[in-house]
């Protein structure tokens, strides 16, 4: 469109009607692959896995939350029941105006706080009040600013009033909701909740066409939750509640403060005059490290689900969670990240199913199939150290290496079945010892497991030595819930070890009476020790220590001595049968994930390596070959920045700005041919582009001042990103 011939005017130029064209997960799985419906299964895979793994995330999270809902629900409906019955007690209470509030005190790991608060919000919705209004700071810098957004979502959430009524409306109405340049007030509010209350009984937005549906109380209260009371201006926070506390005859408030550090934080953001107008009760949720433990249990420590990882992946994951966020969501999202990543980049994923599924893939298999099979690394010692006529079978007939991986597969499961029941049970015995030589959490005993055979570590060791030192009645407990531990889905060799177990369990019981003769004799002979050590020199002291010492060391051991030694021995052979590490395993590959640093490059990235990456290579991240440049060049068509970044690479310690500038007017000119060059605004505009450039740098750091020389930068970075 040619737009010369007019010197002034507004131009409109509409878009075309072609839309750039997204990739949907799917087709991001397919998208260049040499064989599309097997990524296209394995993307299937995916979602069923990661499906089955959110349900279990649900019910976790639904148990562990369930104890402290319960007991908010339980406040807030007392609060509403006193409200309601307008008894002596609660005018009492009522005359300093004070509103019932719930601390709630949530704990540091503050990304979790919102699968809490909307839980919360569910639940009072369904069983207690559809007036629930859930606020941010961010989004309440100013108490007009407050107070409108408590009035939105009281006087707009969810109600349902009955089919008679919602034509005759007069008054307030639900859809009255405050506007820009409204004039919110909480008189407003009241008279809209006595209107709306007067006209007809409010039910649940779930069940209003429901002729069963239980109905909410005659005056529902309303809830506002803040759920960051540390972010909140404590100016604006004071006032609101000074005003609502005027209405809170008219209106059953109720406050529910989101704590991340402390219940102090109520004194000191709120003097004592505000405070005195709050009814507080405090109420503290399970810690964050609990709540990862119980999800480590249920996602990785099961044979449930057929995809695992790796010792290292897990303490990525498990390090991100201790020394950054305290996230149990985070954690969970990073095991979603190696999920996706195991099934996007593992062709034999395939076969990370259930074992009767997998076992029906692998006879489907093609030969290109086998042949990626032969080439895991796990396979290869497997073949290694097989027979040579077995060698010459695997490689060269493909029926046989599928018979062959079907039976892995089948021993691969079996393996995993009787892993975990051993590994809880090592866990039990050991994490009562003194000073915890195994680890006092049951991930860092999976991860000595997973990583080597853990038999040999000196860890083991001492560990094993502690429980040759165990007491009767500690180490019958210990048995006792090990046996409690196998019970549930025994597989044959776990039956064979629960019956091997209640046996032991047995014989000590048996072992409680020892013959007051022996303990007799025992006494006599440590009395008469003890005589033969009086009324005798160095030498001969030291001497009969000696023998006594042989003695003992010589002495008949006692019978539960030899059944404690005896028992200790089993559980030792236990580990070594059950607990070698996954690489042990043929076709290990198939189901753990291991590439650590994928996960750690995409959770736990390092600004400064990004930068240097935009700035290396800016056609990677503005998607524009035309940028691209080959062989340590500088594109002209870069980005001023870039080219400035590259060209300081090549610097010393010392920048001098006038070398830097007439390079960079060499870089951008490089065809030779710059047909204003003759003109000086042209070179003014490059000095002023050269000067945004370098500023640009030194805000991120690469660059600063230096009074050594007026006309020179010092370098702060040294060497590129290596790609």
């Amino acid at each position: 469109m040619a737009t010369s011939s007019v010197s002034k005017g507004c131009f409109v130029f509409k878009p075309t009607s072609k839309k750039r064209k997204t990739l949907s997960t799917e087709d991001y799985f397919t998208d260049g692959s040499e064989n599309p419906e097997n990524s296209r299964l394995r993307f299937q895979l995916f979602q069923s896995q990661w499906q089955d793994m959110k349900e279990e995330v649900q019910m976790v999270h639904d148990d562990l939350n369930k104890k402290i809902l319960d007991s908010l629900l339980e406040f807030i409906g007392k609060s509403v029941a006193s409200f309601q019955s307008r008894a002596v007690g609660w005018e009492s209470r009522m005359r300093a105006s004070e509103i019932p509030t719930a601390a709630l005190v949530l704990g540091v790991n503050v990304p979790d706080h919102d699968v809490t608060f909307q839980s919360l919000s569910d639940l009072l919705r369904e069983s207690v009040s559809p007036f629930v209004a859930s606020v941010q700071a961010k989004e309440c810098g100013a108490l007009q600013h407050l107070m409108k957004k408590v009035m939105q979502q009281l006087m707009g959430g969810g109600v349902a009033l009955d089919e008679d009524d919602a034509e005759e409306q007069s008054g307030y109405q639900i859809s009255d909701l405050p506007r820009k340049g409204f004039n919110c007030s909480l008189g407003i509010l009241c008279d809209w909740y006595q209107n709306l209350n007067k006209k007809s009984c409010i039910k649940s937005p779930g069940k209003k066409r429901s002729s069963s549906g239980s109905d909410f109380p005659k005056k529902p209260p309303l809830v506002v939750i803040f759920k960051d009371l540390e972010a909140f201006c404590p100016q604006v926070l004071q006032d609101f509640i000074v005003i609502c506390s005027q209405y809170i005859q008219q209106l059953p408030l109720v406050f529910v403060f989101g704590i991340a550090t402390s219940p102090s934080t109520i004194q000191r953001m709120l003097p004592h005059s505000v405070s005195s107008l709050l009814c507080i009760e405090l109420f503290q949720s399970l810690s964050c490290t609990q709540h990862l433990a119980t999800v480590i249990d249920k996602l990785v420590l099961t044979s449930k689900f057929p995809f695992k990882i790796s010792g290292k992946v897990l303490k990525v994951l498990v390090g991100i969670f201790l020394y950054h966020d305290f996230s149990v969501c985070n954690f969970i999202r990073g095991l979603q990240l190696a999920l996706f990543e195991h099934f996007f980049g593992q062709p034999l994923s395939v076969l990370c199913c259930e074992e009767e599924e997998a076992l029906a893939q692998v006879r489907q298999f093609s030969h290109e199939d086998v042949e990626k099979i032969l080439q895991l690394p796990s396979i290869m010692r497997y073949v290694e150290k097989q027979e040579p006529q077995e060698q010459v079978k695997l490689l060269t007939s493909d029926d046989h290496v599928k018979v062959v991986t079907q039976n892995l597969l089948k021993d691969l499961c079996s393996y995993h079945r009787n892993f975990y029941p051993i590994l809880r049970c090592l866990h039990l015995l050991t994490s009562s010892l003194p000073k915890f030589p195994l680890g006092k959490q049951i991930r860092e005993l999976h991860v000595l497991c997973l990583e080597n055979n853990v038999w040999e570590s000196e860890e083991y060791e001492s560990a094993m030595q502690l429980l040759r030192m165990l007491a009767k009645d500690e180490l019958v407990a210990a048995l006792q819930k090990c046996v409690e531990v196998l019970q549930p889905g025994m597989t044959k060799k776990l039956k064979e070890v629960v019956h091997q177990l209640k046996d032991i369990i047995a014989k000590l019981k048996m072992l409680d009476q020892l013959s007051d003769e022996t303990i007799s004799c025992e006494g006599e002979q440590e009395s008469s020790s003890g005589k033969s050590l009086q009324k005798t020199d160095l030498f001969h002291l030291q001497k009969t220590l000696m023998e006594m010492r042989e003695t003992r060391r010589n002495k008949a051991k006692t019978p539960y001595e030899v059944l404690r030694n005896h028992t200790v021995d089993y559980l030792d052979s236990l580990v070594k049968m059950h607990l070698l590490p996954p690489e042990s395993q043929p076709l290990y590959e198939v189901f753990y994930y291991s590439s650590s640093a994928t996960v750690r490059r995409h959770l736990n990235a390092t600004p400064r390596t990004s930068i240097q990456t935009a700035l290396s290579h800016p056609h990677y991240y503005l998607q524009s070959e035309a940028l691209k440049s080959e062989g340590g060049t500088i594109s002209k068509a870069a980005p001023d920045i870039c080219i400035i970044y590259k060209l300081h690479l090549e610097c010393g310690r010392l920048i001098n700005l006038y070398d830097w500038l007439q390079a960079y007017f060499t870089v951008t000119a490089a065809d030779g041919q710059d047909p204003d060059s003759a003109e000086g605004h042209v070179d003014e505009m490059k000095h002023a582009r050269f000067i945004r450039a370098v500023s640009e740098l030194e805000f991120l750091g690469f660059i600063k001042s230096t009074k050594q020389k007026t006309d020179h930068v010092a370098r702060l970075t040294w060497g590129g990103c290596q790609t």
